[in-house]
């Protein structure tokens, strides 16, 4: 478990710094993430079985946020079966409140160290449209001062039947 301290958002009524706390996710949190993710929109909502899966089978590769005993972050990710030494991350997702602490990127750098030092590249994808999670990878990379490339992962068309956005595959590494 690691504690973080976080500086409150410039429009947080409490200007106070916030405890943070990162660790790895209990099958106890399954609904709750479940939840979680629900309320951060556009992202797309799994079945609760798969967070109970993410939160279980893959607790290793995911890292819950807390504060105060309630959830404000999670992502979950896994390591590719071919390339164990590449960290695919799935879903990074952080509540409103706790939005504006940097708290993906907090996130996001407790697991590339937590699975260092065989862990050497992290992929994860994103539409073209979503620039804050395109903020976030960029800023990881740049911290990690490792390269990032992008290439189509899944299609609108070949892939999603025109039903979602084009997913890029960004890749960052090695590292």
């Amino acid at each position: 478990m690691n504690q973080i301290l976080a500086q409150a958002a410039p429009n947080d009524t409490d200007q106070s710094q916030r405890i943070l706390t990162l660790r790895k996710p209990n099958p106890e949190d399954g609904a709750g993430v479940h939840a979680l993710i629900e309320r951060c929109k556009p992202l797309d909502t799994n079945s609760m079985y798969c967070n109970l899966l993410q939160c279980s089978h893959f607790r290793n590769t995911s890292v819950l946020a807390e504060e105060k005993g309630n959830l404000v972050g999670f992502i979950s990710g896994y390591l590719l079966p071919e390339q164990p030494d590449t960290l695919f991350v799935w879903q990074v997702a952080v509540s409103e409140e706790a939005r504006g602490l940097g708290l993906a990127s907090r996130m996001l750098k407790e697991l590339v160290q937590r699975l260092a030092p065989g862990v050497r590249h992290l992929h994860t994808s994103i539409t073209p449209g979503n620039e804050a999670s395109w903020n976030t990878f960029r800023r990881l990379a740049r911290d990690l001062e490792a390269p990032l490339n992008e290439r189509v992962m899944f299609d609108k068309e070949q892939h999603f039947d025109s039903q979602h956005d084009t997913e890029m595959l960004v890749h960052i590494g090695p590292f």
